[in-house]
């Protein structure tokens, strides 16, 4: 399963109406680092972990439903 971290990121931070100056602020990094946090396909878990908390929302579970589908039985 491949998972486009920063593009989900992206869509959740648009859901919620929230500026990328203003998410930028949130997480202490210049707006141009956010348009590279939204092409990233993987991130470091700090940051994912600071995002998740900014925007009040689990990106780990993206992970975990990949974990979960790779340990069903053949």
């Amino acid at each position: 399963m491949h998972i486009h971290i920063g593009k989900h990121i992206e869509l959740v931070l648009r859901q919620q109406g929230r500026s990328i100056s203003w998410f930028a602020g949130q997480i202490c990094c210049e707006r141009t680092n956010v348009y590279s946090i939204f092409r990233r396909e993987s991130i470091d878990t700090d940051l994912l972990l600071r995002i998740s908390k900014c925007l009040d929302y689990n990106f780990f579970k993206f992970y975990d439903s990949a974990l979960n589908m790779d340990d069903r039985p053949s």
